[in-house]
């Protein structure tokens, strides 16, 4: 009986036809290949890639839980900034030394818009006083550091505010003419003129200050002596700036008239 199986299996193969053969061949070849790729994969997996994805993931919760360095921190809230003293608001100088005082020893860095300009060093006393720093033109916001002898940087000290301008102020006068004639009357001259309504400006006439309207006019009276009368009329600006006009007025006296 197993003899007769044998041959029926030989004579049963044997008489398949061929592409059911070919099919056969490349579905054991795509087993294998399915085999040896789910090998490949699994290797990975348990050799590669679980080991550095937990590796991963405890470097991530290390780095979390570790403390974020506080040193800039702490040492800018325990270290007391300098105290600037510039006792002005504008200036006509391009340069400036800034004074002040600081933790005593300590070095002192001083700014001009976030830009490092100069650094010195408080004395005993706490005093100091920088070089010349160079003003830009414009709004230039001053401030300090205070520098420990370990590198550590205070907060920055107030801001303080300083103009510089060197340009001189417009000056327009309107009157008097130079060398204006004034026969008789009641000895007296009008000055009146303008300037810039945008800016700060004092003007004083033979040194007696005189009010400037919200236009930038001004006009005033004044008063004249027998002969030359010099009319000086001076506007300054906030940074010191100034512009002078000079006119000459010439008072006569009306001639007496003679008795008959």
């Amino acid at each position: 009986m197993k003899k007769y199986k044998q041959q029926y299996k030989q004579s049963f193969s044997s008489n398949r036809p061929f592409s059911f053969r070919n099919k056969e061949k490349r579905a054991k070849k795509k087993l294998y290949v399915v085999i040896l790729l789910v090998s490949f994969l699994t290797y990975f997996l348990f050799t590669w890639f679980l080991p550095n994805f937990i590796g991963g993931l405890t470097f991530l919760n290390r780095f979390k839980s570790s403390p974020v360095p506080q040193q800039s921190v702490s040492d800018n809230a325990t270290l007391a900034p300098p105290v600037l003293n510039i006792p002005f608001e504008a200036t006509n100088s391009a340069t400036i030394k800034v004074h002040g005082y600081a933790v005593p020893k300590s070095k002192v860095e001083i700014y001009i818009d976030d830009n490092l300009q100069n650094t010195t060093t408080a004395s005993d006393d706490g005093s100091f006083t920088s070089d010349e720093i160079f003003l830009n033109l414009g709004t230039n916001n001053i401030f300090g550091k205070t520098v420990d002898d370990q590198g550590n940087k205070s907060l920055s000290s107030p801001a303080i505010h300083i103009t510089y301008e060197s340009e001189k102020p417009q000056l327009d006068l309107k009157e008097p003419q130079d060398n204006q004639t004034i026969n008789g009357g009641d000895k007296k001259v009008t000055v009146s003129g303008s300037v810039d309504a945008s800016k700060e400006i004092t003007v004083t006439i033979n040194s007696n200050r005189v009010i400037v309207n919200s236009g930038g006019s001004f006009s005033q009276t004044v008063n004249l002596n027998d002969g030359d009368n010099d009319i000086v009329v001076i506007a300054t600006d906030a940074a010191g700036n100034s512009t002078q006009i000079t006119r000459k007025v010439v008072y006569q006296s009306p001639t007496p008239t003679p008795t008959p």
